[in-house]
């Protein structure tokens, strides 16, 4: 039998989804919203903000992790960040932590507007998990956060990731170049997010970003803006640990993406704080898969409602 998680049905599932809209800087965003059944403003429910990794859109980790949490009665919106998926933007695929982190507040705010929320927690996966934890530590949105197999990298890290200075340096230019040609042109820059091993991609890899049944679905443009290299390279995720107030959970294992980044991360913090290491799981387990979906789930759904 596959270890696979099938999307959830949801006609079937106990609860609802709606297609909702938003402002992130006066341009908008587009999310799906979760409510399990039997919420609504009379019977007000915790609330969860889930965002996913890098280059992904909403239908893909986030939603499996946003029905997931509405099973589990929470409310959850999956939204896609701008310049990706169905949301706006001044140029396409762009990852931009500054923007994303921007973003992250704004669905927090929308979600503490809503009459069937009662408080607003924070979910970032992968990439998405250093984002979270700097809105986290600028604003006062969220009642806790959890981080799930997260990716958190400093200036370290970056030069061990992408060949010390002078791959840092030559993937920086390679931003300029391509910042220099949009505005030339009016064209951004997109290169093949992700496919199998051997590919040209940017993530060449086999499993969950060339597998239709799994990450590569019809939604997602599968683009990379090059000039993402500037932000990404110089976004310090660790950075933002020391600053948090709000509980935090990490969840987490050796063999998912750099696990040394998320240990410096969790030492830094003061902040009330739990983390789950799992044996074996992979990064891309994490996405959608049963050995690392399923304990994930039940770690940030109990660390959610003891906060």
């Amino acid at each position: 039998m596959s270890n696979e998680i099938a999307a959830t049905n949801t006609q079937q599932a106990a609860f609802t989804t709606q297609r909702v809209t938003f402002q992130s800087a006066g341009e908008t965003i587009v999310g799906t919203l979760y409510v399990p059944t039997g919420v609504d403003a009379q019977n007000a429910a915790k609330a969860v903000v889930v965002t996913g990794a890098w280059t992904t859109i909403k239908e893909q980790m986030p939603a499996l992790y946003a029905e997931r949490l509405a099973q589990n009665g929470m409310v959850a919106l999956a939204f896609d960040f701008r310049t990706w998926g169905e949301s706006e933007g001044s140029t396409r695929s762009l990852e931009n932590p500054e923007m994303k982190i921007t973003d992250i507040e704004a669905a927090g705010r929308y979600l503490a507007s809503r009459a069937e929320v009662r408080e607003v927690h924070g979910l970032g996966i992968c990439a998405s998990s250093g984002y979270m934890a700097t809105a986290a530590e600028r604003t006062d949105i969220f009642r806790s956060i959890a981080l799930v197999a997260p990716w958190l990298h400093n200036q370290p890290i970056v030069e061990a990731v992408y060949g010390g200075q002078d791959g840092v340096n030559g993937l920086l230019e390679t931003a300029r170049n391509a910042k220099a040609t949009e505005r030339s042109t009016g064209e951004p820059q997109l290169i093949t997010a992700g496919g199998p091993e051997g590919s040209d991609a940017l993530m060449a890899l086999d499993g969950y970003y060339s597998d239709p049944s799994r990450g590569m679905i019809p939604e997602w443009e599968n683009t990379f803006n090059l000039a993402s290299w500037t932000g990404w390279l110089n976004f310090d995720g660790v950075r933002a640990a020391s600053g948090i107030n709000e509980p935090t959970l990490i969840v987490h294992s050796e063999a998912a993406a750099i696990p040394d980044g998320a240990k410096e991360f969790y030492e830094s913090l003061t902040a009330p704080k739990s983390q789950v290491w799992l044996d074996g799981v992979t990064q891309f387990d994490f996405y959608d898969q049963a050995n690392g979906v399923d304990p994930a789930i039940e770690a940030v759904t109990a660390h959610f409602e003891r906060s």
